[in-house]
């Protein structure tokens, strides 16, 4: 089974210059945990996720240790707000990581679980043609041998 047999082409995708805040909304409200990042040609630039968004909250670790090393969560909350006025070129990760649609789906799915990440972006000279996730690659073998079981 390859990868463009499983994969979604209605790809909802973000620009650099998005605001976080329609970003954000849009994985909220289409349950995305998060959303493949392209330039105008399509080329993908990186990727924006829950964590990229949330994290951008969070005081970096030197900030921790010059100072009482006391946080204030309650406080960070409120720092949401900053985070979603921000642009998504600001927050997103360049770390891209891809896969071809004529790449085996076990293949897929080992990068996907050796690198920790939930969905990865399908491209095709150098474009995004699609994207799956883990919860595609399982029902995508879980349909192909309930198939051959009935």
């Amino acid at each position: 089974m390859l990868v463009k047999e499983i994969m979604t082409t209605a790809v909802r995708a973000a620009s650099p210059e998005d605001p976080v805040r329609e970003v954000a909304a849009t994985m909220c409200f289409h349950k995305f945990s998060g959303l493949p990042v392209v330039d105008a040609a399509g080329k993908i630039v990186g990727v924006i996720s829950e964590k990229d968004i949330l994290h951008g909250m969070f005081p970096k670790f030197e900030d921790l240790v010059t100072s009482s090393g006391l946080v204030d969560f309650e406080a960070l909350e409120h720092e949401y707000q900053n985070m979603v006025s921000l642009k998504v070129g600001d927050l997103m990760s360049q770390k891209i990581i891809t896969v071809g649609p004529e790449m085996p789906v076990l293949k897929a799915a080992s990068i996907m679980f050796r690198n920790r990440i939930r969905r990865i972006p399908v491209q095709e000279d150098g474009r995004l043609v699609g994207i799956i996730s883990i919860g595609d690659v399982h029902k995508a073998i879980f349909k192909q041998n309930l198939t051959k079981i009935a």
